[in-house]
């Protein structure tokens, strides 16, 4: 049997790294940045977990609020990624608060749906880099939590032999990993 680790670690290595070195490795649980790290207030963790919950939001299945991806995301850029990294995803995030403030006079998680979606969608385009990041942080810990893992993707504890051809049935959830 296969451990959950290591068909991350294959599926990572057979997509040819298309996962960065520091969301492998965060996803594998490990530390590369030794160095210092940028402290996170309880606003900004209130932030990016509206964030992520936006990105992927409740809807038949729980969101990313549910899955406490904000936490993966935190843990990943404290223990993964370099300080500049750090320095440089929350100047995107601190942007993105200002540009709300700016705009709507409100901070981002006061805003109603549409609004954050908007705001979104205009960070996505004005901070690709952040966005990208951000996105790829989201989804990734969403799909590695139990509740990514179960309830968004079917997941079979003990999986059984391999087929390579099986058929969907209509409406059947992906599989996870």
């Amino acid at each position: 049997m296969i451990s959950r680790r290591d068909a991350l670690q294959r599926l990572t290595l057979l997509l040819g790294g298309a996962l960065s070195a520091q969301l492998t490795a965060g996803v594998l649980g490990q530390v590369i940045n030794l160095g210092p790290s940028v402290p996170i207030s309880a606003a900004q963790q209130k932030l990016l977990t509206e964030l992520a919950d936006t990105i992927i939001p409740t809807t038949d299945t729980p969101g990313a609020k549910a899955a406490g991806a904000e936490q993966f995301i935190i843990r990943v850029m404290r223990d993964c990624y370099v300080l500049e990294d750090q320095e440089a995803f929350y100047a995107g995030l601190s942007k993105l608060e200002d540009d709300c403030h700016r705009l709507h006079n409100q901070s981002f998680v006061d805003l109603d749906a549409p609004r954050r979606h908007e705001l979104v969608k205009q960070t996505a385009i004005s901070n690709k880099a952040f966005f990208h990041r951000l996105r790829e942080l989201t989804v990734t810990g969403y799909f590695c939590s139990e509740i990514g893992a179960t309830k968004a993707l079917e997941y079979l504890p003990i999986p059984g032999r391999f087929e390579g051809d099986v058929p969907f049935k209509p409406g059947q959830k992906a599989w996870a990993l």
